[in-house]
């Protein structure tokens, strides 16, 4: 029996499973089950010589966002009116075969934007390409979902499903656990709140299906079974999402209301290029980016090009800025000058942990370097030798 068909028969076991307190526990050992065979699928195959066949392009800009949908919902269209870059677009379902690559000129940034083939349902076990779009999309800042806004809404959940059984938890923030292997000393269970999803005997035989016999576990929250299991899982990664509801040219005006009114939503329309701008806002917003400005000495701000820092891409403190400027830069700092919304006057003199907001201008202020001769009784240090036996006797006195 392959991979698939053990998940399916699990998943088929746990629809007949009533939900109850009697049988959570069974419920929590069948999601640890599935976790693990899913992990196992997403891994290449015994034997192989290396990775299989992919689409990955190289990062490019500040920033990188995934176009992600059904087949022929516009994801095409979509990069050719932000980015300018044509990418093949047709009435028929999988036009886009490969990964096609754009570049957004916004707020003096560059966000490479990607067009990705359609995926169908069953894209986590391979079907269509699915794994190599997901694998891409792994490696993305946050992630654009267009949907269709004249089908149903069941298109958001099939998509959302096949990208949370990869990995990848849309929107959602990592759970308040912390976890760590040991090599003795049993299972240490500790939570600092009541639980009411989880108990002892129920970390205690997930932990025991991953046969992990020597953990130290403390909940930091009301987490659930998935949420525990993430944690073990260790591979998840948590992103921003926004859904992107294309064609509302062809819906109601209460129809576009309602889904503009959704959370982490946007209605666009491709056709008659509608609402562009809050798009890219609201890409901008979730991308977290902030442009910070150099002031030379004595000179006026450089506001033509900004260094972009993230929180996501290493940080947003002034220790941060110097490192992207140059590695050996934060060593010769004496202190920094800073004007914008993060600086409580100006200027304000800032340390190497300050957190720098968008639109920042900061001055940078090295160590001076000391002299190595003093003058008269300040001096340093002697000319004279080390050694006794190298000094120069003196000539005597003449009598």
């Amino acid at each position: 029996m392959g991979i698939v068909e053990r998940i399916k028969e699990i998943e088929a076991e746990m629809a007949r499973t009533q939900k109850n307190k009697a049988t959570e526990y069974h419920l929590g050992q069948l999601k640890a089950k599935i976790a693990k065979l899913r992990t196992q699928l997403l891994e290449p195959p015994k034997g192989s010589s290396g990775a299989g066949e992919g689409f990955e392009v190289t990062k490019f800009g500040h920033g990188r966002v995934a176009l992600i949908g059904f087949p022929s919902v516009g994801k095409s269209t979509l990069l050719t009116m932000l980015t300018g870059t044509r990418s093949e677009a047709a009435s028929y379902e999988f036009t886009t075969l490969t990964c096609i690559p754009g570049i957004i000129h916004y707020n003096d940034t560059k966000i490479q934007l990607l067009d990705l083939p359609g995926i169908i349902e069953g894209a986590s076990e391979g079907k269509g390409r699915g794994r190599q779009v997901i694998a891409v999309s792994k490696s993305s800042d946050i992630v654009l979902m267009v949907l269709d806004a004249s089908k149903s809404e069941g298109h958001r959940q099939i998509l959302t499903k096949e990208l949370e059984a990869v990995g990848l938890r849309l929107n959602k923030r990592p759970p308040q656990i912390y976890f760590k292997k040991k090599k003795t000393g049993g299972i240490s269970f500790n939570s600092t709140m009541q639980l009411t999803h989880v108990d002892e005997k129920l970390c205690y035989q997930i932990l025991h299906e991953y046969k992990i016999h020597n953990a130290e576990i403390l909940f930091r929250e009301d987490a659930t079974v998935d949420d525990l299991i993430d944690v073990i899982e260790g591979n998840r990664k948590y992103m921003k999402c926004i859904y992107v509801y294309n064609k509302i040219d062809v819906i109601g005006i209460d129809d576009v209301d309602k889904l503009a009114r959704q959370p982490n939503s946007v209605v666009i329309s491709c056709n008659l290029k509608l609402n562009f701008d809050r798009l890219l806002a609201k890409m901008w917003e979730a991308m977290g980016l902030v442009r910070v400005y150099t002031k030379p000495q004595g000179q006026q701000p450089d506001f033509s090009d900004p260094v972009v820092l993230s929180a996501d891409r290493g940080g947003c403190t002034v220790e941060d800025f110097c490192n992207h400027i140059h590695r050996s830069l934060v060593k010769d700092v004496k202190y920094v000058l800073v004007w914008g919304t993060s600086a409580r006057h100006y200027p304000q003199h800032c340390g190497l942990s300050h957190v720098l907001n968008d639109e920042d201008v900061v001055q940078i202020v090295k160590k001076k370097e000391t002299e190595g001769e003093g003058r008269g009784r300040f001096k340093s240090h002697s000319n004279a030798p080390a050694r006794i036996s190298d000094r120069q006797k003196k000539a005597p006195l003449k009598t």
